[in-house]
């Protein structure tokens, strides 16, 4: 059976989505973002050799996708985290605000998987982008992880402590105007 890759995002709806980047670029500017990079994401995703699926919420939404959408259900970030890697043995979930985020990171994280129990893609910010488990997990993932905040990551390695955990390479975000402004810099 394929591993599973999970999207996790908020539906793209006008003031719904990325609060924090609209309040300096404006809803239609930040909903655009959100859109563009979810979009991006799942076509790169949906090209590897995974089964991609999207957790919207609300629970009702819907978009146009070319992978199947499931429900995030009820709960903080973690609950319903939880329950959707429970549903498989080898999972993967993303977010979708990370535009530097590609297939690769994923099939990158799953090679790993074959001698960590589990795989992180560190969050600049002390977040972090992806988790990937394999059949060895602990019972409580999140424990009482403070989300949003620099110590989401280290708050979640301590239910990871009896695992064995790799980590793939530190991505940025985007939250802000200046996160959104870095991205539009060439490379140099």
């Amino acid at each position: 059976m394929k591993p599973t890759v999970i999207v996790f995002a908020r539906a793209p709806r006008l003031g719904a989505v990325k609060r924090r980047l609209a309040r300096e670029i404006g809803d239609r500017a930040a909903l655009r973002f959100h859109t563009a990079t979810l979009t991006a994401l799942v076509r790169d995703l949906k090209k590897s050799r995974l089964n991609v699926l999207v957790a919207l919420t609300p629970d009702r939404a819907r978009m146009r996708l070319p992978v199947p959408m499931i429900p995030q259900g009820s709960g903080d970030l973690g609950h319903r985290m939880a329950r959707a890697l429970a549903r498989y043995r080898h999972v993967a979930l993303i977010g979708c605000d990370i535009p530097e985020a590609r297939a690769t990171d994923v099939q990158a994280a799953f090679r790993l998987l074959g001698s960590k129990d589990a795989v992180f893609g560190p969050a600049a910010d002390g977040g972090y982008w992806l988790i990937a488990l394999g059949p060895r997990r602990p019972s409580d993932l999140f424990g009482h992880s403070r989300w949003s905040t620099e110590h989401a990551l280290a708050d979640t390695l301590g239910q990871f402590r009896c695992h064995r955990v790799a980590f793939l390479r530190t991505l940025s975000d985007v939250d802000t105007k200046a996160d959104h402004d870095r991205l539009r810099e060439p490379a140099g």
